[in-house]
């Protein structure tokens, strides 16, 4: 299979770029045009090209793309013009600017001039010809050939940064990153235009509504301080709070400060009025979302834009404005914006969820084999935990006594304590006074001792990298602290890193620190364990997303779940296929007890 790395170098003015306008709006915009584009063809001598649409067409589809893989740095971009505005689509998509995040972690600029820099293979270059606003037409011969240098040398530089970075590379990753670039580059999901445009008027309408009944004007509603006087003149104290920026008081109006939430159930109708007009007319979420999505379905197919190794801990994320891994479920809006997303005729959307994955690759990594035995025998253990939790038998749990739960299960097990126990029940309307909320951690914690256990060798696996020692972590040596490069290596290969850890020494112990972008974060063994398993379930999801690919096409991923577009006729027989592929694990993961749920609809919110 031939290696073909390019680089396209585009048209753009000061409206007119990716700096204003998302991938998708950009490369299908008519005033977009292509300059020029470089091709390296494996080791051979980079070429430059440049000439109208129809003579680049000419030239890029006189190399084999059947057989061979895309090289790109930001491949999502250049892949896409190949696509969209060539119909080139080759066999395998890669990507330095991915491999790059993966390695060095996200905390790290994965941009061509840094990732170079850091390999010491040579500089990019600075563009040597004004290019703003200009149209192919408009440069001399000269300015072409300088531009054309600019971009060869940017070709080079990719190139030679894969033939380094892929050395050792998990095989699994680079698959994962293809089928990651083709959810964009090779869109096949469907917008509903009409139920967008609906819904659009609807977001709009209830803000009127609220406005109106309010009976306030927009603009005093959206004044902090105007917003204040209003509810002194109905005799309420407006909340404050600390403000974590300026060490001062500020007002405390945010839709999840507590005192503010309290509002919305004031006793006065009119004070509700006022919480309810400012939380609905002050969030435009929904409403520039809705747009943006109306805007691509006039354009075409939706691209999804998934971004590989978005997270420290290596999960998917949002890319493009339109972030899909957070589009709402409840509420007064529902499903709405799900439900635009539909299969194209003739096809279905099968979405498969891994049940409580974390929280069960905790169990196995810690060796806790009551919890690891019950998640295995089908058994509720969020109905056991409350079983122990209020002494009722199981058959008597209620839906608020699980819920509690719950809760206990997925957040005591990486360390919380009460504190942060009470306030979490609090953010979901339960009230714990705190020594309940003691006794819950306690009861939680001589359950499952192992757990604990896991987060003390995670503290001294810690111990161990700010010393550059070595240390075992975890079940059956799956882990491995890699002191060299301050880093975990989890199972796949792939590092969970700690860059430049430090320790401080104060009254309470030893408090770990490492360096991200913005600064500092604190880091101790339970979080280390948090991060470890939701790096794990994120290593058992990407392999089984390989598994399901062979058969069917995935076309996003969110958190633990995965979506796949299938053959209205096929249904039944690919859905069980899925959830076979997403009950798969990993020779590594031996023992891991995992399942998975699914649902089948012709949108994506009907999937659930």
């Amino acid at each position: 299979m031939d290696l073909i790395t390019l680089d396209f170098e585009t048209y753009y003015d000061r409206e007119f770029s990716l700096s204003k306008l998302t991938t998708e709006a950009y490369i299908r915009d008519p005033r977009f045009e292509v300059i020029g584009v470089g091709v390296k063809v494996n080791n051979k001598e980079t070429e430059w090209a440049s000439g109208s649409h129809e003579q680049i067409k000419t030239y890029l589809q006189s190399f084999d793309w059947s057989d061979a893989m895309l090289l790109c740095h930001n491949t999502m971009f250049d892949g896409a013009i190949l696509n969209w505005r060539y119909n080139i689509r080759p066999r395998v998509y890669a990507d330095t600017m991915c491999i790059a995040r993966a390695i060095h972690g996200v905390e790290t600029s994965a941009s061509l001039r840094a990732v170079s820099e850091k390999y010491n293979i040579g500089a990019k270059g600075t563009e040597v010809v004004q290019a703003l606003g200009k149209r192919r037409e408009d440069f001399t011969q000269s300015e072409l050939s300088n531009y054309g240098d600019y971009c060869v040398n940017d070709v080079n530089l990719t190139y030679k940064l894969f033939t380094i970075m892929a050395k050792g590379f998990p095989r699994q990753e680079l698959k994962l990153i293809d089928l990651t670039l083709r959810m964009f580059i090779q869109p096949v999901l469907e917008l509903d235009l009409g139920l967008l445009e609906q819904h659009l008027t609807e977001t709009r309408d209830r803000k009127d509504e609220l406005l109106e009944q309010a009976n306030v004007s927009k603009d005093v509603l959206m004044s902090n301080d105007k917003f204040a006087d209003l509810l002194l003149h109905l005799n309420v104290s407006p909340p404050k709070k600390l403000s974590p920026a300026t060490g001062k008081d500020t007002w405390a109006f945010a839709k999840s400060d507590e005192e503010f939430k309290a509002l919305a159930e004031h006793e006065n109708p009119q004070v509700q009025a006022l919480v309810a007009a400012r939380l609905g007319t002050k969030s435009t979420l929904e409403e520039t979302r809705t747009q943006r999505f109306i805007d691509i379905a006039k354009r075409g197919t939706l691209p999804v834009p998934v971004r590989y190794y978005a997270a420290h801990t290596g999960r998917w994320g949002g890319d493009d404005k339109i972030n899909l891994q957070n589009l709402p479920s409840r509420g007064i809006n529902g499903k709405k914006l799900k439900r635009s997303i539909i299969a194209p005729e003739g096809y279905t959307l099968v979405d498969a969820d891994s049940a409580q994955i974390e929280a069960r690759v905790l169990a196995w990594l810690a060796e806790q084999d009551d919890l690891t035995h019950a998640f295995r025998a089908g058994e509720d253990v969020y109905v056991k935990m409350a079983s122990r939790i209020y002494g009722v038998q199981e058959a008597d749990v209620t839906k608020d006594q699980r819920f509690v739960g719950k809760t206990t299960i997925l957040g005591a097990g990486y360390g919380m304590g009460a504190l942060k126990f009470q306030t979490q029940l609090k953010n979901f309307g339960f009230d714990m006074d705190i020594a309940e909320a003691r006794r819950v951690i306690g009861i939680y914690r001589e359950a499952n001792w192992k757990i604990n256990k896991l987060w003390r060798d995670a503290q001294q696996a810690l111990v161990a990298l700010s010393r550059n020692d070595n240390a075992p972590l975890g079940c059956g040596n799956v882990l491995e602290v890699c002191p060299h490069d301050s880093a975990i290596r989890l199972p796949s290969g792939l590092l969970l890193r700690y860059d430049d850890l430090g320790f401080d020494t104060t009254e309470r112990g030893t408090e770990f620190h490492y360096r991200v972008r913005r600064g500092r974060n604190r880091i101790y063994g339970g979080k280390v364990i948090e991060n470890v398993c939701q790096a794990i379930a994120r290593c058992i999801i990407g392999e089984q997303m390989l598994q399901i690919a062979k058969k069917h096409r995935v076309v996003l991923t969110v958190h633990d779940s995965v979506v796949c577009c299938v053959r209205d006729e096929e249904v039944g027989e690919a859905q069980a296929y899925i959830e076979d592929c997403m009950r798969w694990i990993p020779d590594w993961a031996e023992g891991l007890p995992i399942n998975c749920e699914s649902g089948t609809g012709k949108s994506y919110g009907d999937c659930e």
